[in-house]
């Protein structure tokens, strides 16, 4: 099975990287009745709560960024295919000139560090939010966390501390490369962001983890995810989102697509679907 697809938004290339993919257990998605789930998996022809673990690819300029990097080795064999991608994209980690990431939970940006805590892309700056610095800078939110969120605040310190003096801290809807901007997202985690890509009349967005679980999150945003750390304004962030996206259309990516990752939304009863590219 092929582990990317490739689109060109005007003169910039960008390549979807599939790093892995799980199954989500009804649990995950709290305040939804399993019944309901159930129906929404009945109507997109699904037995399962299926997602995907993406990376992007962008070639603009002379650069080659990369939007997130995916959980290595942390989620199973299911997962951390992402230096396979790499390689099928012709793209080797030194290759690799700047990396954006959406956000520092571990199945974003794990991939950016090796198993003994090194830089796996040694010539790579790492760009950030500033929200997304503080958050996991912050001792007395994860003072009281479970153990679970501890361990992933210490993923992310790892990450923040293997890029070192190579670490950029952004803001709003700063430039991350040419043709490429942040695009602020809160609510999944307070620094949450996607990125748009722009060339000429064309435009992508890249929505970060606005969407998990795209069979059930589309046809109703208010379903969120346990991984929500701000579950209301997660919810405002995705119906803002997707309703700017079915007004105006662009190709839509995102974090949890399912390959090839790439569609369009539209507006369907309530709520919207994902169609096409066309």
């Amino acid at each position: 099975m092929a582990l990317t697809a490739t689109r060109h938004i005007g003169d910039i290339e960008v390549t979807l990287l599939a790093d892995g993919s799980t199954d989500f257990e009804a649990a995950l998605f709290p305040g939804t009745a399993s019944k309901r789930i159930e129906a929404l998996l009945a109507e997109a022809g699904e037995t399962a709560i299926r997602s995907s673990f993406n990376a992007l690819l962008i070639r603009t300029g002379d650069l080659t960024v990369l939007i997130d990097a995916g959980p290595r080795d942390l989620f199973g064999p299911a997962c951390g295919r992402l230096p396979e991608a790499l390689g099928e994209a012709g793209v080797a980690p030194e290759a690799v000139d700047r990396i954006f990431l959406t956000h520092l939970h571990p199945d974003h940006a794990v991939g950016t560090v090796a198993a003994d805590g090194s830089s796996a892309f040694p010539n790579a700056e790492l760009v950030i939010t500033e929200g997304e610095r503080a958050f996991w800078q912050d001792a007395d939110y994860f003072s009281g966390s479970d153990q679970t969120m501890r361990a992933w605040q210490a993923f992310a310190k790892s990450v923040l501390a293997a890029y070192g003096d190579r670490l950029s801290v952004i803001e709003g809807e700063a430039d991350v490369a040419p043709g490429v901007t942040a695009l602020p997202l809160p609510g999944h985690t307070p620094g949450h962001a996607g990125v748009r890509v722009s060339s000429g009349d064309a435009e992508l967005i890249h929505s970060g983890d606005i969407v998990h679980a795209p069979a059930l999150q589309f046809s109703d945003p208010d379903i969120g995810i346990a991984f929500d750390v701000d579950a209301e304004a997660a919810r405002r962030a995705r119906r803002r989102l997707l309703d700017q996206l079915a007004a105006d259309g662009p190709l839509i990516t995102g974090g949890h697509l399912l390959f090839p990752g790439f569609g369009r939304v539209r507006r369907a009863g309530s709520g919207y679907a994902l169609s096409g590219e066309a």
